[in-house]
């Protein structure tokens, strides 16, 4: 399991010394010894080793990784360039498109965004293969959260997009008024038709960028 090594080790130390962290640890590590799960244990921490905190001004939280075969690598809603684009991603770039008038790339690796400052995170960062949501409550949880509360607490403006009852459950800890907030039912297939196609996250993330100096993302994913 690879570490986290950037400006984010600082302020999660602690999490690492709590008995729920102890026990998560060594249940992941049974987990990979005997199941196949996602993503690769090198990547369970990609969210946090390609956007350091520092560089953070757009928060997207998903639930737990892709289950199939090759997608998880360790950040939500991404899968790797050859890879078929999940449903709730085919339905992020049509809203993308609809809203900044983007095209559609043929890949799903959202690398670009994360490298730009968007912190792709899942509430739970491992998964077995093909059982969704098999690892909630092993304390994942409890670890991304105390993730949320640290970017709560900086005191410059990001964005945190919430899509979906699971991710806007987060909102309660989020009580910093530099922050902008966005909800929107989730883009899976299943839900996106009650009010994710419209939301136009896009073009208020970035207007709120700018409105406080703040170059905005290029959101425009290239194909490959």
């Amino acid at each position: 399991m690879a570490a986290i090594a950037n400006d984010w080790l600082e302020p999660l130390k602690p999490e690492f010394s709590k008995q729920y962290y102890r026990e998560l640890y060594q249940k992941v590590i049974e987990e990979y010894k005997t199941h196949l799960v996602f993503p690769p244990s090198d990547d369970i921490f990609n969210a946090f080793a390609l956007t350091p905190l520092h560089d953070v001004k757009v928060v997207i939280i998903g639930q737990d990784p892709y289950h199939n075969v090759g997608q998880a690598h360790g950040l939500c809603f991404s899968v790797r360039p050859d890879v078929e684009i999940p449903p709730s991603l085919v339905n992020i770039y049509k809203e993308l498109h609809d809203d900044l008038g983007c095209y559609v790339p043929n890949n799903g690796y959202l690398v670009k965004w994360a490298k730009q400052g968007i912190l792709l995170l899942n509430t739970v960062l491992t998964v077995r293969a093909h059982q969704a949501n098999s690892h909630r409550g092993m304390g994942w949880e409890q670890f991304t959260d105390a993730a949320i509360r640290i970017l709560n607490e900086e005191d410059r403006p990001i964005v945190f997009i919430l899509w979906g009852a699971p991710a806007q459950t987060k909102k309660k800890m989020l009580n910093n008024p530099r922050h902008l907030i966005l909800e929107a039912p989730h883009p899976s297939p299943l839900s996106a038709y009650r009010g994710f196609f419209g939301s136009r996250p896009f073009s208020k993330t970035n207007a709120f960028l700018e409105e406080n100096g703040l170059t905005p993302i290029d959101w425009q994913i290239e194909n490959v």
